[in-house]
């Protein structure tokens, strides 16, 4: 039996390939994201007001993608073994990776938030959206600081 619970930390490899899948996907879409603003900006000679919002888009794009593969290695570093990455790349426990899952929520709701600032259209749909996104960014970031364990 304590053989079979040892080797049973290779599942997370489902996970990590599931995860390294979906970051190349996501790295693909913010790719075709970024040649159709190019393509706006040319056509429009710059003149288009959608080339800001596409721009970003993208950002929020790779954001999200570099976030999926930081959980990728993480999760390979955690249960697998130790990689050379850079430091930034890695949680070493639970708690690391939830508070960087944590930080990628609020830089894109933050993301999210300016989308919808530039496209307003109901100043009081802007604030509720804008009150919920700071309620949410301020619950994850109490939880990254008295969550810490000493």
């Amino acid at each position: 039996m304590k053989t079979l619970l040892e080797k049973s930390k290779y599942l997370a490899i489902v996970g990590v390939i599931s995860l390294l899948v979906a970051a190349v996907a996501a790295f693909a879409w913010g790719t075709l994201k970024t040649v159709a603003a190019v393509m706006l900006v040319f056509e429009s000679a710059g003149k288009d007001a959608g080339i800001t919002i596409e721009f970003i888009e993208i950002v929020d794009s790779f954001l999200i993608a570099t976030a999926i593969l930081i959980f990728a290695v993480s999760l390979y570093e955690l249960f697998i073994g130790p990689l050379e990455l850079p430091e930034w790349m890695l949680a070493h426990n639970l708690y690391e990776l939830k508070g960087k899952l944590s930080s990628m929520i609020v830089l894109v709701m933050a993301v999210k938030f300016l989308q919808k600032l530039l496209e307003i259209k109901d100043t009081q749909d802007l604030l509720r959206t804008g009150v919920a996104i700071a309620l949410i960014s301020a619950v994850l970031i109490a939880f990254g600081y008295f969550g810490k364990k000493d």
